[in-house]
C-alpha cells in the first residue's frame, strides 16, 4: 500500500483511470477540484462549483459532473461546454458518484449539500439524453456496471444496501432493481464501487479503512485495507489495470484525529491479483 498522490482532500472521490492518456484523473468534491499526476508532477483544475465525477469523451476531453450541468472539459485548454443542465434549478443539491457505462451513456447521483434525507436521484445521460431514474435517494454511490453491460449496480448509502439492475441493449433499466449486498448487519457504509474484467464487484466502505470485493454472486472475496478512514472510491488502473487506487477523505473527521493520521484524505494504490477492464467512453 503506497501513496499515490499526498495532496490531501477534504472529500476525494471519482477516480478515473483514462485508457487512452494512461493517466488517473480524480475529484476534490467540497474543494471543487480535478486533480491528476502527469508523470512525477502533480497538476489540479479549479472550478467555481462542486465537481464530483467524470467520463473520458476524447483523448484530451472528459464529461464532468457538477452541482448544476454535465459539461465537456478540454484538459489543454480549459474550455468548457455544457451538454446537459442537471438539477440547475435546485441549488440545495450538487452531484455525486458517477460512471460511464458500457454503451456510451453517463450516470450520475444527486444528494443534498447537507446529506438531507431523499433530496436526490440518479440519472443516466445517453446520447442526448439526461433522464431520471430513480427519484428519492439522500446518498447514490456505488455506480458501476458488468463488463459486458447487462446489469449495473448503485447504492443508496444511507439504506446500508447495493442494489443490482438488468440493463437492456442500449443499457437502461429492464425490470426492478433487488438487492445485490446487504450490509446493514455489519454496520458497513457502501460508498463508490469498481468491478473488475470478472465481474467482481469492489466496494470502497465509508468508515471502515478498506475496498472490500464480491463475487458477481454476493460473496464476498477478501478486502484491501488503507491508512485512512474515509475510503471514498476504487478505480483500476496501470499498464496492466491491475492497480487499485482509492480515494479519501478528511470530511467529519476532527482536527486531533487529522492531526494524528496524517494520512487521511490522500490517494492510495495497491498491487492487486484482479485485472480491471478499461472504462468506456462516453457518447455525446
Amino acid at each position: 500500500m503506497t501513496p499515490f498522490d499526498d495532496r490531501r482532500c477534504e472529500l476525494g472521490e471519482g477516480p478515473l483511470w483514462h485508457p487512452v492518456r494512461q493517466q488517473l484523473f480524480w475529484f476534490d468534491i467540497l474543494g471543487r477540484r480535478l486533480l491528476t499526476r502527469e508523470g512525477d508532477a502533480a497538476r489540479d483544475w479549479r472550478f467555481e462549483e462542486i465537481v464530483s465525477a467524470a467520463g473520458w469523451t476524447g483523448r484530451d476531453t472528459l464529461l464532468i459532473a457538477s452541482e448544476t450541468r454535465l459539461f465537456q472539459f478540454d484538459l489543454e485548454t480549459g474550455v468548457q461546454d455544457t451538454i446537459a443542465p442537471l438539477e440547475a434549478d435546485r441549488p440545495m443539491t450538487r452531484s455525486n458518484d458517477g460512471r460511464a457505462d458500457p454503451q456510451g451513456g453517463f450516470w450520475i447521483g444527486t444528494m443534498g449539500k447537507g446529506a438531507e434525507k431523499h433530496a436526490g436521484a440518479i440519472y443516466r445521460y445517453y446520447r442526448g439524453e439526461l433522464r431520471r431514474l430513480y427519484p428519492d435517494v439522500t446518498i447514490p454511490n456505488s455506480i458501476c456496471f458488468a463488463p459486458d453491460g447487462t446489469r449495473a449496480y448503485f447504492a443508496d448509502t444511507f439504506s446500508r444496501r447495493i442494489m443490482t439492475q438488468p440493463l437492456d441493449a442500449e443499457g437502461w433499466p429492464d425490470g426492478t432493481p433487488q438487492v445485490f449486498l446487504d450490509l446493514r448487519a455489519d454496520g458497513l457504509n457502501p460508498d463508490g464501487s469498481v468491478t473488475d474484467a470478472e465481474g467482481n464487484l469492489w466496494n470502497a466502505q465509508w468508515g471502515a479503512s478498506r475496498v472490500a470485493g464480491y463475487s458477481p454472486d454476493g460473496e464476498f472475496l477478501n478486502a484491501f485495507d488503507f491508512p485512512a478512514r474515509h475510503t471514498s472510491c476504487p478505480a483500476f488502473g496501470g499498464l496492466d489495470l491491475t492497480t487499485l487506487y482509492c480515494t479519501t477523505a478528511q470530511e467529519l473527521l476532527s482536527p486531533e484525529i487529522l492531526a494524528a493520521e496524517p494520512l487521511n484524505g490522500q490517494t492510495f494504490a495497491v498491487e492487486t491479483g484482479h485485472k480491471g477492464w478499461p472504462e468506456p467512453r462516453v457518447i455525446l
